[in-house]
């Protein structure tokens, strides 16, 4: 049976035609206040079929693959739709992951074409032996001298042919969509999405925070709007850089959550983090947000206290769902269960609980191994309590990655009809069911004492009043690693002084050797600004640091200060 994902586009205009599909700040007016653009969903649903009958026009074909690479905003949404309709397989790639990274995987994705605002064609061109393929483009904004259309000159033509256009009759398992991982662990690699992963992943959303149709998001993440559009839910697309949440200003996102009366939305736990805190220095409530949302990494407790005082409607909650590019969602706990139940248990060493799996999603903790693994049958289940490697299985986790045989081997198991997906983290189950999360698998510090699980560790230096977040790296080979932990503390806590860093050491110490699972630390280390992730800002680059910690302790012990 037939599935296109752009297909609950459709279902949602003919629902609700004159709702608000997606609004966009486009300034301000004379008294300040912020001026929006708009679309229905109607309008919406209209505008992307005209652009899919001009990408026909042009001779782009089902699985065409086009890459897609326009700031947030209405084009955007449209464009996004209207390559699904079209059937083609679109390319997105995160401009956090770095220059050398972005052209590695756009090569390695041979491209069609580029869908894209001017710099972008600016770089193609230049780079063109890269892209040999990239005969189908259109330019969102000013087009000089590269040819293919504009986004309005593809408007036009779609225009002349919508009489016969019909959206692709794709399958549940034929390919929407590559996405590329963040490369926090690795090389990105291209997940290879189908329509049916795509259309799983709203329904059990949707049915999980029981989100209605009518309610108004607004996403920190643009491709979320997505989801919004198949929920039939308005998209309010914020006044911020998607790739620096870390960066954002508070008051713009609370000004459009209030202008458009905004009930859900998400963000990474920077941004929560920066939103929290401005609404508590200035004791702001936000009492038309039923529900918040934060991913990427786990979200430190004290961004989920502020928040919660934030959410300020009666049942209004923060939630985490976990997950990851591969996968997504997985499990999902709230705020108020964390501060209520598990916070307690996290700063003493017991890992991050990121609450119960979805009701589609199964999840078993297996013990951990560094190869393949053939079937099922070959992996050894562990029991409640155990800390393993966590795999999952459901309808919206992705089979493969894009031309990637070897990673794609590593990273699946077979399972008679079925597979599972190795998510490279571990963790272990409780006597409630609920799954903890210990941190990635190619973060474990292995001593000669036993491993040593980075969020375990970590939760119990941030405990320190003046710790920001840390992170526990390995020096040395395994299994004989020397544990450091690198600690970058809160604003204007950094130990300038000789005597400050004694004393803050000393005090980490102290921490340290109170938990018989940081006991053997005795090496701590000061940054000012940890190496993150683009895409979130939260997700620590220990690799980078392990290095510098090296470096470090090489022989120049007195530049602890250091960036």
């Amino acid at each position: 049976m037939p599935l296109n994902i752009a297909q609950r586009l459709s279902e949602s205009a003919a629902l609700n035609p004159h709702q608000q599909a997606v609004v966009f700040p486009e300034g301000r007016d004379r008294s300040g206040r912020v001026t929006y653009s708009q679309m229905t969903f109607q309008q919406l649903d209209d505008e992307s079929d005209r652009l899919a009958a001009g990408l026909r026009s042009m001779g782009v074909q089902q699985g065409t693959r086009l890459v897609l690479m326009v700031r947030p905003s209405l084009e955007f949404v449209a464009l996004t739709f209207a390559l699904f309709k079209a059937g083609v397989v679109v390319v997105l790639i995160d401009p956090g992951m770095g220059r050398s990274n972005i052209f590695r995987c756009l090569a390695e994705v041979e491209p069609e074409g580029f869908v894209a605002i001017p710099i972008v064609h600016v770089i193609r061109c230049v780079k063109r032996k890269l892209f040999p393929l990239a005969r189908f483009n259109v330019t969102v904004g000013r087009r000089w001298g590269w040819g293919g259309l504009t986004y309005e000159e593809l408007n036009t033509l779609g225009e002349g042919s919508i009489d016969q256009f019909q959206i692709a009759a794709t399958e549940a398992n034929d390919p929407a969509a590559i996405i590329f991982t963040s490369g926090s662990t690795g090389p990105p690699k291209g997940v290879l999405y189908e329509h049916g992963m795509f259309n799983a992943q709203v329904d059990a959303l949707r049915d999980f925070y029981q989100i209605q149709p009518g309610e108004v998001d607004l996403p920190g993440f643009p491709l979320f709007a997505l989801f919004n559009a198949a929920m039939g839910v308005t998209t309010v697309i914020p006044d911020m850089d998607p790739t620096r949440p870390a960066d954002v200003d508070p008051r713009l996102l609370i000004e459009a959550i209030r202008d458009q009366g905004v009930t859900q939305a998400f963000g990474s736990p920077a941004l929560w983090n920066r939103v929290g805190r401005y609404c508590e220095e200035h004791r702001i409530t936000l009492p038309s947000l039923r529900r918040a949302l934060s991913a990427g990494a786990p979200v430190p407790n004290h961004v989920l206290q502020r928040m919660g005082k934030v959410l300020s409607r009666e049942g209004a909650d923060i939630h985490t769902p976990f997950g990851a590019t591969e996968s997504l969602p997985v499990c999902s706990i709230s705020g108020g269960e964390v501060l209520g139940q598990t916070a307690a248990k996290t700063r003493a060493g017991a890992g991050t609980c990121v609450g119960t799996p979805f009701s589609t999603v199964s999840v078993k903790i297996i013990e951990a191994i560094g190869e393949a693994v053939a079937s099922l049958n070959a992996a050894r289940e562990l029991p409640t309590g155990e800390i393993g490697e966590i795999i999952v299985s459901s309808p919206s986790t992705t089979r493969e990655y894009f031309r990637r045989t070897e990673a794609t081997a590593m990273a699946k198991i077979p399972d008679s009809d079925r597979f599972w997906h190795r998510m490279g983290d571990v963790g272990y189950f409780d006597e409630q069911g609920r799954l903890w999360f210990c941190g990635r698998k190619a973060h474990i510090v292995e001593t000669e004492q036993g491993p040593m699980f980075t969020i375990r560790c970590e939760a119990i230096i941030n405990d320190h009043p003046q710790v920001y977040r840390s992170a526990l790296v390995g020096i040395g080979d395994k299994p004989s690693q020397r544990p450091v932990i690198v600690v970058e503390p809160e604003p204007d806590q950094f130990p300038e002084s000789a005597a400050e860093r004694e004393r803050f050491t000393i005090e980490l110490k102290q921490l340290a050797a109170a938990n018989p699972l940081t006991e053997q630390i005795d090496t701590i280390l000061f940054h000012k600004s940890l190496p993150v992730d683009i895409r979130h800002n939260v997700k620590i680059f220990r690799e980078k640091l392990a290095v510098w910690a090296t470096g470090e302790l090489g022989g120049s012990r007195g530049r602890h200060n250091a960036r």
